[in-house]
């Protein structure tokens, strides 16, 4: 079955700048390219932790499923972010393509070794550990609104957050928001369609995926404790 296809199967001299990392020295490094196609595992859960990803283009999803079956999406990785950066020795997720994805790679020691020489990677990695940490905590008081209204509110202002486009156009379909924000399908789909007819959002395409928020101040009143930000 296919698997992925290597854009360049050999590292490529890169600068870290590339890979979303400021550094002191802008240091050369070698960078691997893949493309997944939808649906297709990066990595899975308990494999070991080589390497360190960056979306170039598409979508990742993060997730863990659960003893009954059930699909807990923890993430969704957009254009530029890193991910796969780990405490451990293993991935705790899972991480799959939603779309037609392009990612780079790092080999997880290679970048070790840089941040034990450059106080600015460094610094940034635990900048990064930082805001998925602030991520997960977010996700864990998005999980704990009492509505689904609340909610799906709470998962637009994060990807109109995360994208700032003034038209949002949403990579994961109503199974990947439900997945993520702990609701059934039926019920992100109801509080998406009282969200349209209370004026707040328009739907532009058929599988109602690229979205205009027509009144973000509305879709805040919707999440009163405030969006969640990753």
């Amino acid at each position: 079955m296919f698997v992925r296809i290597p854009t360049d199967r050999r590292p490529q001299p890169n600068t870290l700048d590339e890979f979303g990392l400021t550094s002191a020295f802008n240091r050369i490094i070698g960078l691997g390219e893949f493309t997944y196609r939808k649906g297709t595992e990066i990595f899975g859960e308990k494999e070991p932790a080589v390497y360190v990803y960056q979306v170039k283009h598409g979508a990742v999803r993060s997730y863990k499923l659960l003893s009954d079956g059930r699909r807990q999406i923890g993430a969704f990785h957009l254009v530029g972010d890193i991910f796969g950066l780990e405490n451990g020795d293993e991935h705790r997720f899972t991480a799959e393509a939603v779309v037609e994805t392009v990612v780079r790679l790092i080999k997880r020691e290679s970048l070790q070794l840089v941040a034990a020489k450059d106080a600015v990677v460094s610094h940034n990695l635990l900048s990064m550990i930082t805001r998925n940490l602030e991520h997960a905590e977010n996700h864990m008081l998005l999980l704990g609104r009492k509505t689904a209204v609340e909610r799906v509110a709470a998962f637009l202002l994060e990807m109109d957050f995360r994208t700032g486009a003034d038209k949002m156009s949403l990579p994961m379909n109503r199974l990947d928001i439900a997945d993520y924000l702990g609701l059934t399908l039926e019920t992100v789909s109801r509080a998406l369609s009282s969200l349209r007819k209370a004026g707040v959002l328009t739907f532009l395409d058929h599988d109602q995926r690229e979205i205009m928020l027509n009144d973000r101040r509305r879709l805040a009143d919707f999440d009163p404790q405030g969006p969640a930000q990753p």
